[in-house]
């Protein structure tokens, strides 16, 4: 039996169902992409599509901003895919032919939606495709572009809701940071409850520090004792730095920030966080801290100036002289009793003397540390303190030396007599003086006070120096006439040093550093110049107490001995 034979008409009702049938499979496909977020996804479904559509097959999906998709391994499909992105690289937006190895036919459909190109659908094939079939896979290649698009834009909407959230968060987590140290601020706790609330907060132990390096504050477990001071120049440069710093910064296993409420005064916030484990909310946190350490400071500076000035003022009226029972009450109110004995103490620095500020602070700081008042002064490039309890003077100089500048200033301190009274406090303050520009005489880098200083005080406290200058050029007038006129004599402080050392040959030489055949030398000299024998017991009183006499004469009129 023949089969039946199709018409033409029958044969083009056949290609029209198959071309409907096509687009319903196809609509079906786009409807699949277009709800995928999943771009991979979305690319394999139209790849996978390709072949059923037309009779070709798929070189890859090639995406402008991301390379390709869906293509075939190996090294020759490799090769292709490199000779067909070379192409696409010239090929229109609108798409076009493209040479596809050794393929008869090869086209790139572009993937776009609306007013956005995103890449090409590349295909080749033996033969070319009918234009039903290149009509299906621009199709094909549309509805790819569109649902890439789709999937991108929920993406970007989904990314921004989580920055959103995230963002939500941050502030939500911030505004608790800022409330409960505001909290901290307006309840007054002060440094200690600004350092507990850091900690409660970050879980890390917290440290406030003064710009020196003194602990005022600790929060957490594990506080060091004793505390570590780094060197002046570490501790001034880690400052800084702080100082300069937009936000906290990292500094020997702790995130640090500064708080400087005004140019003179700094506070130091740490977090201790030896391995960096610390993140954005703790940042935040000790920035926060930062700020309320910062007004917490302005307020004890503004208070502690008020207090400072009240302090220097009384100071300077008490050693002027002033009324005792006006001092007595304004003392009161600052906290003193001035009505048990005091000391004046004076102390003072060398040529290399720091910013007066900085020498203010150092004593202030020895003095806490010593358990000596702190009502205090500066006088000239001196600052006086009003000690109301004896300590050992020389500990004290000794620790205003280390608060400067790591002990390399010298640092002279003078300590005056007991005041009994108010009307005391001047006689204190000379004595004290007197005691400073004996330093030299009595002997080297110490504190000197006044009532050790036996014949010296007694000296220093003559007010007719007309007699003590008779007294001193009666035993010593020659000799000191004789080094005035010699460049290279030095009698005066041979037989000074001969006296102190009671005689003692071997001593003396030694003190002077000179041979012992140099020193009888100059014994002779003094012997025949001053016409005075040596070996009298009165003769040497007399010489020695004259010698002590013009060295005092030379410290109290600041002049070299």
């Amino acid at each position: 039996m023949n089969p039946p034979v199709t018409s033409g008409g029958d044969e083009s009702d056949l290609q029209l169902r198959e071309q409907l049938s096509n687009l319903q499979a196809l609509l079906a496909l786009s409807m699949r992409m277009t709800d995928s977020e999943d771009e991979e996804r979305i690319l394999r479904l139209a790849g996978t599509a390709v072949p059923s559509l037309a009779r070709c097959r798929l070189v890859g999906a090639h995406l402008a901003d991301d390379g390709w998709y869906m293509a075939e391994d190996g090294s020759a499909e490799t090769q292709v895919r490199a000779d067909v992105e070379v192409q696409l690289a010239v090929v229109s937006t609108a798409g076009g032919a493209i040479a596809v190895g050794h393929a008869e036919w090869g086209w790139a459909f572009p993937l776009r939606s609306v007013g956005r190109h995103l890449g090409f659908l590349a295909v080749s094939a033996d033969a070319e495709p009918t234009a039903p079939e290149q009509f299906l896979l621009r199709v094909l290649a549309q509805q790819t572009g569109v649902a890439l698009a789709n999937a991108r834009l929920h993406s970007q909407q989904r990314r921004q809701a989580n920055e959103l959230t995230d963002i939500n968060l941050r502030l939500e987590r911030s505004t608790a940071i800022h409330d409960s140290l505001t909290q901290v601020a307006f309840a007054g706790e002060g440094q200690q409850g600004i350092a507990e609330a850091v900690h409660k907060l970050t879980g890390f132990a917290v440290a406030i520090e003064d710009r020196y390096g003194n602990l005022r504050a600790w929060a957490g477990p594990e506080r060091p004792d004793p505390y570590p001071k780094q060197s002046h120049d570490q501790r001034e440069g880690m400052v800084r730095d702080a100082i300069a710093a937009v936000g906290p910064i990292r500094h020997g296993g702790r995130l640090v920030v500064a708080a400087q409420p005004r140019e003179d005064v700094v506070g130091i916030l740490a977090l201790v966080d030896p391995d960096d484990e610390a993140g954005d909310d703790a940042r935040v946190a000790i920035e926060h801290a930062a700020t309320v350490l910062a007004i917490e400071l302005g307020r004890l500076s503004s208070i502690a100036d008020t207090e400072l000035r009240l302090r220097r003022d009384l100071v300077v009226e008490l050693l002027a002289g002033t009324d005792e029972t006006s001092a007595i009450a304004r003392a009161e109110a600052l906290g003193y009793d001035l009505q048990r004995p005091y000391r004046v103490v004076v102390v003072e620095t060398g040529p290399d003397a720091p910013d007066p500020y900085e020498l203010v602070h150092a004593v202030r700081r020895a003095a806490r540390d010593c358990g000596v008042a702190t009502l205090l002064a500066t006088s000239g490039q001196s600052v006086v303190l009003l000690a109301d309890t004896d300590r050992p003077w020389e500990l004290f100089r000794v620790t205003v030396g280390r608060e400067l500048r790591d002990g390399r200033c010298r640092v002279g301190v003078g300590v005056g007599g007991h005041c009994d009274r108010v009307a005391d406090f001047p006689r204190s303050h000379r004595e004290a003086v007197q005691a400073l520009r004996l330093q030299t005489v009595v002997g080297g880098d110490r504190a000197i006070v006044f009532d050790d200083l036996g014949v010296y005080q007694l000296l220093a406290d003559i007010d007719d120096l007309d007699s003590v200058d008779r007294f001193v050029h009666r035993w010593l007038g020659v000799l000191l006439d004789y080094d005035a006129n010699k460049v290279t004599s030095d009698l005066i402080t041979t037989l000074g040093q001969y006296l102190e050392c009671g005689g003692n040959y071997d001593a003396t030489a030694h003190a002077l550093s000179v041979h012992r055949s140099t020193l009888k030398y100059r014994l002779q000299r003094i012997r025949e110049i001053s016409g005075h024998d040596l070996g009298s017991p009165d003769v040497r009183f007399n010489l020695q107490l004259a010698v002590r006499a013009w060295r005092t004469q030379q410290a109290v009129r600041g002049a070299p001995t």
